[in-house]
């Protein structure tokens, strides 16, 4: 299958599409809010420790404090965190999924309790697991993990894990052997999948870098006072050079100078050789525009989704979970009803892995398909959801199809939706349902600007929108507007209208210069 990374880089947001056979599957987003952390590290101070939960709120320096389970506070033996590594070999740092089983439930596998380990304004060291989602503050957790280009350094452990993608017995003999004969530390380490092949001095200059990397963190937690960001993940573009290009990607696109440079440096730092898939995309179209990626993202908004037979599936966000829903729609079928059923279903069943993976949906998901018959056709509608599910980078636990035709099912988390990234909730409804973001909508005018350039020739442009898109553009968004009037060479002026919706927008070229 041909994978490859598009990425629109601005200095307000970073979006990062990766495509399969042309058609986007993942999408990621990076904003000056820093609402993804995940992987941060910071030193902490423990707010307040809670015995009947086996957890603490650990004061990181957000708005919400982090909260840590016992399973996540690294002791000085570890035997579980040892445990979860000898299960744990899966080379992709975003997704080391056994340790999601372990400290789902922390209490019931931990000898020790919460207040034996942590005490109130008790300074200690935390990463980011998962980063807030809701009202949810970041989940955090002791147990550090530096992600290199071929290694993971793994500092409270000393297991030497090789990655479960390198099937060669004599090539994983010799990682290891390489990784035990460098390790001056009793330092862990994850060997990657692109480690395969590399010579030994290549993983002895990464090991030095994390190594330095780990001993630097740790003089600066000595210095600093708590709370303070110890150690920053790398930005979107990056990650995706790291995650993406390296193990599975064929090609990159970059539509920014900028961060084409910085990818570049990247790698020829870390993989030289892969530099000629990266391009940096120069075409007066946006770039998302050129990929016909837009329509693919609104659509992945939206609630109502409707297949190609004229079936459709809604998709609902609740506090608990998401429940999915197929429903046959305006298709009537050829031949009878459980043709009919079937058919749909199948069809739902593409559809709906398509868009959990494009939406990040994580959590407990729960999809009501229509009621069938035969048992040998939900056999075969729960086979095809885990098989369209292989392709998927995070966890997932599928159940076979209860008798009331429902399906649960679970996936990795450690995000929000895309949805809840986007979106915010809807005032007009009283928090019923959403609307584009503020902020979102700020971006979109943006690009909407940027397309219509060429076909405007004055030298002054009229944006008129909604009172409070206006004052967000007046104020704490007030920098789209004087880069964008650096970059095109033309004025912007933006007046407000309150009969607009919050949606809407209009553009106007300025009749006269003034």
């Amino acid at each position: 299958m041909y994978k490859k990374i598009v990425i629109n880089e601005t200095e307000h947001e970073t979006r990062v599409a990766l495509l399969e056979e042309g058609t986007i599957a993942e999408l990621f987003v990076q904003r000056g809010d820093e609402s993804d952390i995940a992987g941060n590290i910071y030193k902490g101070r423990v707010q307040r420790v809670l015995p009947g939960i086996h957890a603490a709120f650990i004061n990181i320096g957000l708005e919400q404090a982090g909260f840590i389970y016992v399973n996540d506070v690294a002791t000085q033996s570890d035997m579980e965190f040892e445990e979860m590594l000898l299960k744990s070999e899966e080379p992709d740092y975003e997704a080391f999924e056994e340790k999601e089983d372990i400290s789902s439930k922390p209490f019931k596998n931990s000898n020790w309790r919460i207040e034996e380990l942590l005490t109130e304004n008790q300074e200690i060291m935390v990463q980011i697991d998962k980063s807030p989602i809701g009202s949810k503050g970041a989940r955090v957790t002791s147990h550090i993990s530096l992600p290199g280009r071929f290694l993971v350094l793994m500092p409270q452990s000393d297991h030497i894990g090789i990655s479960r993608r390198i099937e060669d017995t004599a090539e994983r003999d010799r990682l290891k052997e390489i990784t035990l004969s460098l390790r001056k530390e009793n330092y862990g380490y994850i060997i990657r999948t692109a480690a395969e092949g590399i010579a030994k001095e290549k993983i002895a200059y990464e090991m030095a870098f994390l190594n330095n990397m780990w001993e630097n963190m740790q003089q600066k937690f000595k210095k600093v006072p708590a709370p303070c960001l110890l150690h920053k993940e790398l930005t979107a573009s990056l990650r995706a050079v790291r995650d993406l290009l390296i193990f599975e990607a064929e090609k990159l696109v970059i539509d920014s100078r900028k961060g084409y440079e910085s990818i570049i440096a990247f790698m020829e730092r870390f993989t030289p050789g892969l530099k000629d898939n990266v391009e940096l995309y120069e075409g007066q179209e946006p770039v998302f525009d050129a990929y016909n990626l837009e329509g693919d993202i609104s659509r992945a908004l939206k609630k109502k989704v409707w297949l190609r037979s004229g079936g459709y599936i809604v998709i609902e966000h609740t506090e608990a979970l998401v429940a999915i829903d197929v429903n046959t729609g305006r298709y009537v079928g050829k031949h009878n009803l459980e043709e009919t059923i079937l058919k749909t279903n199948l069809e739902a069943v593409k559809e709906i892995a398509y868009q959990i993976r494009l939406r990040d949906i994580g959590g407990i998901i729960i999809i009501d398909f229509i009621d069938m018959a035969k048992r040998s056709n939900q056999e075969k509608v729960f086979n095809e959801l885990k098989e369209a599910f292989k392709k998927d980078r995070r966890k997932t636990n599928i159940l076979p199809i209860s008798e009331m035709g429902i399906i649960q099912m679970t996936r990795k988390r450690n995000k929000k939706p895309l949805s809840r990234m986007l979106c915010e909730p809807c005032f007009y409804c009283e928090g019923e349902g959403y609307l584009i973001s503020k902020q979102s909508i700020c971006y979109n005018i943006y690009r909407e600007i940027k397309r219509d350039i060429n076909d405007i020739t004055n030298t002054k442009i009229t944006l008129k929108v909604n009172p409070e898109i206006a004052d967000l553009l007046h104020g704490e968004e007030s920098k789209i507007i004087s880069s964008l009037e650096k970059e095109i060479g033309k004025e912007i002026i933006v007046y407000s209208n309150s009969k607009y919706h919050m949606e809407e927008f209009e553009i106007f070229e300025s009749l006269k210069n003034n």
